[in-house]
């Protein structure tokens, strides 16, 4: 008889500590999933919480450089307010100078990579290279490895292509504007053809231009920028 009382109390015990096993296992998942999402898993939060802005480096010359204008006009530092309006979070380093070939662009560059690590590079040069009457070989080859330079420090790259005026002959500002789009499709980055176009190549261009005639005006900064603007944010995105 005492024997069958004992087993009937090892039972219910049994049962009971069953129970509160279960229900203590529940009430810890459930107190988990009610804590904030920074406290559950810290790990993650942190890592996104760290992630970068992108930054955009842009090496040019002249034209991006904001020759002959006030300071905030030219369409670098448009860029800069473009995505504030569009509410992108991104850092813009204007790394251009007045005068500066493809050769010079590619001396400066890898310093330029190694201290902004830049996620996007926009490189808008080749003009000076034609001005200067420079060889279209050496000015592909510059523009090829200044991309493979971008590239390889893991950005994202958007040539900005250049084209000469009529006088220098047909056939030469053909083949100069073809240097562009060879090394883009070669190199598979983004490109923007012209990137005066709408105002180097209107009915009076002379309108949108410094009296030097090589320079243009602050009117037509907005314009270069609306031709940049489209492929880069799909680079951003």
């Amino acid at each position: 008889m005492l024997l069958t009382v004992l087993k009937l109390l090892l039972n219910r015990c049994s049962r009971h500590f069953t129970a509160f096993t279960t229900i203590g296992a529940l009430g810890l998942i459930v107190g988990l999933s009610a804590l904030p999402a920074s406290a559950a898993t810290p790990v993650a939060q942190a890592k996104t919480s760290s992630s970068a802005s992108p930054v955009i480096l842009v090496l040019g010359d002249s034209l991006s450089a904001e020759y002959g204008l006030a300071r905030g006009q030219g369409w670098v530092a448009l860029l800069e307010k473009k995505l504030l309006t569009e509410k992108m979070q991104a850092k813009v380093i204007n790394a251009s100078i007045s005068g500066d070939t493809t050769s010079g662009g590619r001396s400066r560059l890898a310093p330029l990579l190694a201290q902004h690590k830049p996620t996007h590079v926009v490189i808008e040069l080749g003009g000076n290279d034609a001005l200067r009457g420079l060889p279209m070989a050496m000015t592909a080859d510059n523009l090829s490895a200044m991309t493979e330079a971008a590239q390889k420090a893991g950005a994202k790259v958007l040539l900005l292509g250049v084209q000469v005026p009529p006088n220098y002959g047909a056939d030469y500002s053909r083949q100069f504007a073809d240097t562009f789009s060879k090394v883009a499709t070669a190199k598979k980055v983004a490109l923007v053809p012209f990137f005066l176009k709408n105002v180097a190549d209107i009915a009076d261009p002379t309108s949108l231009f410094q009296a030097d005639r090589i320079h243009p005006k602050a009117e037509a900064h907005p314009i270069m920028l609306a031709n940049v603007w489209p492929e880069l944010k799909k680079l951003l995105k």
